[in-house]
């Protein structure tokens, strides 16, 4: 078994800063929520992972059969519950480039379906909270 260790900062404020690898990924609350709106919330980058994920499986499906590029490009709609809380639906809508082979559109549906994100969202792991 390998570890990664993701080692977080608070800064000041409501911000949190995470030091993943050689990036410092800053993260800050709302106005709303108390904070200087400096940076995006936690959540906003767990949906944008998600999204970037898929997005990367797509040109990359793309990029390996040196098909274009051009015009493609990715959104990702998310709709909540009745109280506004939490995620019922995330759906992604992928635009295809002109002239995309009519052969590839499954292919390149299930390559956006190995997006390593969604797979820990599908099979979550164990979450752990310990005190030192």
């Amino acid at each position: 078994m390998t570890t990664e260790i993701i080692d977080v900062q608070f800064p000041g404020g409501k911000r949190v800063d995470s030091r993943v690898g050689d990036f410092l990924i800053k993260t800050d609350q709302s106005l709303k929520h108390g904070g200087d709106a400096s940076a995006p919330e936690p959540f906003a980058l767990f949906l944008a992972s998600i999204a970037s994920c898929a997005g990367i499986f797509a040109l990359g499906f793309c990029q390996k059969r040196e098909l274009s590029t051009d015009g493609l490009a990715l959104k990702m709609v998310c709709e909540r519950d009745e109280k506004g809380i939490m995620i019922t639906r995330m759906a992604l809508h992928l635009t295809l480039p002109t002239g995309f082979p009519e052969k590839y559109r499954s292919g390149i549906v299930r390559a956006m379906e190995l997006c390593t994100v969604k797979k820990h969202i599908m099979e979550a792991p164990q979450f752990i909270i310990e005190l030192e």
